[in-house]
């Protein structure tokens, strides 16, 4: 069925689509991705520095994790049913009324003292917020010509590349050169505010489409909603819950599952779902899914590994680990669309810079593993350069791969899964990082214990207890995250020759693209 799209003219839009989009078009795009943007630093220095707002809230680490967990759920349970809003409500006004909503919800949440009362406004700004993400995705594929659309696709990409890697300088900011935690979450809104701007300007006012509301999936969205929420909560509390050593965990698990079994087969099964689950028969599709996954626990090997360790070892703040994430970040303003320029010639393979990308971040990976308990930022640069060069490889060549099988109609279907992949597999990495890193350091633990009470004996003089146990705890978490980074590069490596397994796409006739453009001006 992929063969729908070996050539990606078969996919192209009409004619008209294909002349140069207007300035207020651009901007308007421009306007899409800075809301995207800001969405995804809304949620990530939110985690960063949380430990700043409890602190000033007085809320317990217990306590306070649920706050994360709310943001997260919300963001999760909205991200299969945006694509679908935004079409029926139209982009304009979708987009302007979830900046809004989220904007005010951001200038609300600092003089909110209530635990519940701000994990349940945190939950509703997930959804704000993120409902913003697969409209950029959407309106790439939907409305650019293929002579950019790459282009566009490289945009989206900086939420997975640029995005989670600036925030750790952010947080820095807003906590430690600025001091006023409240930016953490007042953020938002200056940038919503142009983002909003931008948008009102550049797209036109559209009618809602009521009919589409009798041809909705209602009841699939009464199981898919609870099922994502709790599946949510089961990913980001299980390692502090201790998985299924828990029966709060064990049970959200099982109703979490079984709803989203049953959302998935009213999908598959309705004649107008909110996502078109029959697109997984191509093979790009059912293969790139899933290999999507594993990727974003990979990526985060360069957002989360260092900011883990300079945070516990060297008792880094956010702004002192700020230069490992912008080793990252800034770079990705360029490369992006350097992949894109690449993936535009003919004589290029997008599995072959695919596969290129995933070895140069198993490369990473390995050259991570050596650190020791006197690495400071410093020695991550080489790691981090390989990671700004990897993962823009990576993720722009698998958007390729992905939506180069698709109609610009199944767009909005393509964007909520794919953004719903994203949330999702960010949230299993995380997890399993977690644990991994967990576990590991137990073992360590006890290795270095034992070789401890081996070398104490012969001593002439005990060693004091407190302080041995600091340094075991510390060179434990040392060689976890050191395991944590070849296992990584390991999952990176193995899944090089996985990505062949996908069809050959060759690259955008730009040739025909622009004839047929000056055919249509003509």
């Amino acid at each position: 069925m992929s063969s729908i799209a070996a050539s990606p003219a078969s996919a192209a839009p009409p004619a008209p689509s294909a002349a140069k989009p207007s300035p207020r078009a651009v901007g308007a795009l421009v306007g899409i991705l800075l809301a995207a943007m800001i969405s995804g630093l809304n949620n990530r220095v939110g985690a960063l520095a949380l430990a700043d707002v409890r602190g000033v809230l007085g809320i317990s680490l217990d306590d306070g994790s649920w706050i994360d967990t709310a943001y997260a759920a919300g963001e999760l349970v909205v991200m299969p049913f945006a694509a679908w809003f935004a079409i029926t409500l139209s982009v304009r006004r979708f987009q302007l009324w979830l900046l809004g909503t989220a904007a005010l919800l951001a200038a609300m949440l600092p003089f909110v003292h209530n635990l519940n009362l701000l994990v349940a406004l945190r939950f509703f700004q997930g959804v704000a917020a993120g409902g913003l993400i697969p409209v950029l995705m959407m309106a790439a594929l939907k409305f650019l010509p293929p002579s950019i659309r790459l282009h566009g696709l490289a945009l989206y990409a900086l939420t997975a590349t640029f995005a989670p890697n600036l925030s750790i300088w952010l947080a820095g900011q807003w906590s430690d050169a600025l001091s006023d935690w409240r930016w953490i979450y007042w953020q938002f809104i200056p940038a919503a505010t142009l983002a909003g701007l931008l948008i009102a300007q550049g797209l036109p006012r559209e009618p809602i489409q009521l009919g589409r509301f009798q041809d909705g999936n209602w009841w699939g969205m009464v199981f898919g909603i609870p099922g994502l929420i709790l599946i949510a909560i089961v990913l980001t509390q299980g390692v502090r819950l201790d998985w299924f050593n828990s029966s709060l965990i064990t049970q959200l698990l099982v109703f979490g599952i079984g709803f989203l079994v049953i959302y998935l087969l009213m999908e598959w099964f309705h004649p107008t779902p909110f996502v078109r689950l029959h697109l997984l028969g191509r093979r790009n599709l059912g293969v790139g899914f899933p290999l999507f996954t594993c990727i974003l626990v990979v990526l985060l090997s360069g957002a989360l590994l260092p900011a883990l360790y300079l945070g516990s070892i060297q008792d880094y703040r956010p702004l002192q680990s700020a230069p490992v994430g912008l080793i990252v970040a800034l770079p990705q303003l360029v490369l992006g669309s350097v992949v894109a320029l690449l993936l535009y010639q003919k004589w290029v393979d997008a599995r072959v810079v695919f596969a290129l990308g995933l070895l140069t971040i198993a490369l990473a990976c390995f050259s991570g593993s050596y650190l020791t308990s006197d690495w400071n930022w410093k020695q991550f640069v080489l790691p981090q350069t390989l990671q700004a060069v990897g993962q823009p490889m990576v993720v722009v060549s698998i958007l390729f791969l992905l939506t180069s099988v698709v109609h610009p109609s199944e767009g909005p279907s393509v964007s909520g899964m794919v953004n719903a992949l994203r949330v999702f597999g960010t949230l299993i990495g995380s997890a399993l990082i977690q644990q991994f890193v967990t576990v590991r350091g137990r073992f360590h633990s006890e290795m270095l214990l034992d070789h401890a009470a081996l070398v104490g004996n012969s001593l002439p003089q005990q060693p004091d207890p407190s302080s041995l146990m600091g340094i075991i705890g510390s060179q434990a978490l040392v060689l976890a995250t050191a395991d944590t980074y070849r296992a990584l590069g390991i999952l990176a490596f193995l899944l090089a020759p996985v990505v062949f397994l996908t069809n050959y796409i060759p690259a955008p006739d730009l040739k025909g693209t622009a004839d047929q453009s000056s055919s249509s001006q003509g």
